[in-house]
């Protein structure tokens, strides 16, 4: 499917990789305080990764955003959650009060909310809604495509604006989630429709959302499977698969990491919705993977042959699987800790230390 907009093409020519240079230069760094060398892990390869990305003489993650896409999907129809799809609507607004697991995390950790409503099926009423609905719902992907080719676009250059004026905000570090009911079931299509699954491989990258029965969670396959037959979305066109079987909150997320690549900017993963949105813009730009963080290995199955196909490390183990984009506020307090020892650890040189006596060590 051709991209027919000159936005998404230009952000396309606009990612490239962090300075490998930088990188080096940051680990030379790190490698010079007083510790072992790589003895802080992830901390240390995320102070060298966010060094390369921003490339400024004092790293900084202060000014962070979690951008939460609201949506609704019309695959609900055929009975695939436990929930009603009010709930969608319910809980944006709740997430907007500050009541939801990501207000209160994000709170926590000084990090601010931007709450997208993109297709939610009800219109909503608050102050603090950012509105950018493309339509009510998608279609029900079990009978019908989820979206027209012009809708893809639109939500993916909604996204990408998105994470431009993030970015012209001040913002050093982004991170995504997503408030839909249904939307496990469009995200386990999309990466089936990815990785050319077909029937009897399916039920490996489905979960059960928010508690589905044993025979639920077989109907629910079984819809993925239909929508797949019935659509027989093209592996390799992300667009493709995003129009037949994709979700408002999954396409406006990958134009997200596109933007926020572009723009240079950090940006957090957090579960199985977003890990997926995070694989499409991969594929369609590999170098966005050099600003992709993923923060928890998310309970959902499909999550752990995303994040594979990605080759992240996932630093939080927590069983997590709310969603919401509830992970990316805790992985920021990771971040901060990177750059505290980036930027406020003493070297061997100013402790007095020989740095020789590292090569008589075997670690």
């Amino acid at each position: 499917m051709p991209f027919q907009s000159s936005l998404l093409e230009q952000a396309l020519q606009e990612i490239v990789s962090p300075s490998e240079d930088s990188f080096k230069a940051a680990n030379v760094r790190l490698d010079s305080l007083v510790k072992p060398p790589q003895s802080l892990g992830h901390l240390e390869t995320m102070a060298a990764r966010l060094m390369a990305i921003q490339q400024q003489p004092v790293l900084s993650v202060e000014k962070r955003c979690v951008i939460v896409l609201a949506a609704d999907n019309g695959v609900v129809a055929e009975g695939v959650s436990s929930a009603p799809q009010a709930v969608t609507a319910l809980q944006t607004i709740n997430i907007l009060n500050g009541l939801a697991g990501v207000s209160v995390l994000s709170r926590q950790f000084a990090a601010d909310l931007m709450v997208v409503d993109v297709g939610v099926a009800s219109d909503l009423d608050h102050p603090d809604l950012v509105r950018r609905k493309i339509r009510p719902s998608t279609g029900n992907i079990a009978r019908e495509p989820a979206l027209t080719p012009a809708e893809v676009i639109q939500a993916l250059e909604t996204g990408l604006d998105l994470a431009r004026e993030a970015k012209s905000n001040g913002y050093q570090v982004l991170g995504v989630g997503e408030m839909g009911i249904g939307n496990t079931t469009t995200s386990s299509a999309v990466l089936a429709g990815l990785l050319g699954y077909g029937p009897g491989q399916v039920e490996a990258l489905v979960g059960r959302g928010a508690g589905l029965s044993d025979a639920d969670f077989h109907h629910k396959v079984s819809v993925i499977e239909q929508a797949l037959q019935l659509h027989q979305p093209d592996a390799n066109d992300v667009l493709d698969v995003l129009a037949k079987v994709g979700g408002l909150d999954l396409a406006t997320m990958t134009g997200v990491y596109l933007g926020a690549a572009a723009s240079r900017l950090p940006v957090a993963i957090d579960g199985f919705i977003s890990v997926v949105a995070a694989l499409c813009a991969v594929r369609l730009a590999p170098a966005v993977r050099d600003y992709l963080f993923a923060s928890h290995q998310s309970y959902e199955r499909g999550y752990a042959v995303a994040i594979r196909e990605l080759d992240l490390p996932t630093p939080l183990q927590l069983d997590m699987r709310l969603g919401e984009g509830s992970g990316c506020p805790l992985l920021f307090a990771l971040m901060d800790a990177a750059v505290a020892i980036y930027h406020n650890m003493g070297t061997f040189s100013a402790g007095g230390i020989d740095l020789e006596y590292t090569e008589e060590i075997t670690f």
